[in-house]
């Protein structure tokens, strides 16, 4: 049986439908505007990427560049293991793609959730706290050996910046930045053609690394704040549950004193902050990792234009002297996204 919607109905679903191209259409007015906030702070807004498909976004957002690119994507639409030259070529293309505007790889993040069709599938009780990620990458040596040469020699010449995922301890790093040592040397040895300059860096993810900052800083080039799983792995809630991710708040004082820790370290040690979560992609997240000293931003094409309109009518000083009281407040005393929404709607910030 078909019922025809009601005038009323009808008449405010066509202006949703104009309201939404009334503000895409002031999305792509921004997309050429440099990104700076209203007391003249610039943020680097980047994309999150996988695939060849997404390389586009780079120039319809106007982003600075891809701050994640998720290399294992890859490796899972497949039916087999990529060769190298598959790697390469993909590489390749994607840095063609960005032109002079940065890249950031991760390196392969898969086991747990992110099974291969081609691969032996591993039984853990829990999977996301298992053999993933960097550890199977330094437990196969091969594969991660094949994908550092493919991006070395994808890089000819140009610049590069590695990430690997799920780093827990700083020995992990050494080790794994080993791989790229030495790969660089057996490309040198053969005539290759090196990268002009090779960038590596972590995920921050896992919470031990949090007291290991100051290690780990010595070490990397740069560092990407991965959200989700920080949040996951400090609240100790699956982040696929509906039972259990709606008790907590990302906006909440102890993610949000995580964060504002790690930024301030890394700026005080000079090395670029940046973060690739869902918590980037949302205008008010945005605005308060602002407000905590975050100057790069990863997030996903589509919310790359409510992002920046946010951020070209954002006072980022205002911001700060609004947000850092409430950290210091006793956690659980006031709600922190409240008054963030009331600082956005003082300000006259689009949410």
């Amino acid at each position: 049986i078909y019922i025809r919607p009601s005038q009323e109905v009808q008449s405010a679903y066509a202006e949703r439908v104009r309201f939404r191209a009334r503000r895409q259409e002031q999305y792509r007015e921004l997309r050429d505007k440099p990104c700076v906030t209203k007391d003249g702070q610039p943020i680097d807004l980047m994309i999150n990427a996988g695939l060849i498909i997404d390389l586009p976004h780079i120039d319809d957002t106007g982003s600075s560049g891809i701050g994640l690119f998720r290399t294992e994507l890859q490796f899972m639409v497949g039916q087999s293991l990529p060769r190298t030259s598959e790697q390469l070529a993909l590489y390749r293309s994607v840095l063609d793609a960005a032109g002079d505007k940065p890249v950031t790889f991760r390196t392969l993040d898969i086991g747990g959730d992110k099974a291969l069709p081609y691969m032996d599938t591993i039984v853990e009780e829990n999977p996301a706290l298992g053999w993933r990620a960097i550890r199977l990458g330094l437990d196969r040596p091969g594969l991660l050996r094949g994908q550092i040469r493919a991006l070395l020699r994808a890089a000819s010449g140009r610049y590069l910046r590695v990430m690997f995922p799920m780093i827990s301890q700083v020995d992990e790093f050494d080790q794994a930045k080993l791989v790229i040592e030495r790969e660089l040397t057996y490309l040198r040895q053969h005539g290759h053609t090196l990268p002009e300059r090779v960038d590596v860096g972590t995920m921050v993810e896992v919470p031990a690394l949090l007291y290991q900052m100051d290690e780990l800083l010595k070490r990397v080039d740069f560092i990407s704040v991965g959200s989700n799983d920080l949040f996951q792995f400090l609240f100790a809630v699956d982040r696929g549950n509906s039972r259990v991710t709606d008790r907590f708040d990302t906006l909440s004082a102890p993610i949000l004193r995580a964060l504002r820790d790690i930024a301030k370290k890394a700026n005080a040690a000079g090395k670029s902050v940046s973060l690739c979560g869902e918590m980037a992609s949302q205008p008010l997240g945005a605005l308060a990792l602002i407000a905590l000293g975050y100057r790069s931003l990863s997030l996903s094409a589509t919310a790359h234009g409510p992002v920046k309109a946010l951020i070209l009518d954002l006072d980022a000083k205002k911001a700060e002297a609004m947000i850092m009281p409430l950290l210091d407040a006793p956690a659980g005393s006031v709600s922190i996204r409240s008054k963030l929404m009331e600082f956005a709607e003082a300000e006259g910030l689009s949410l």
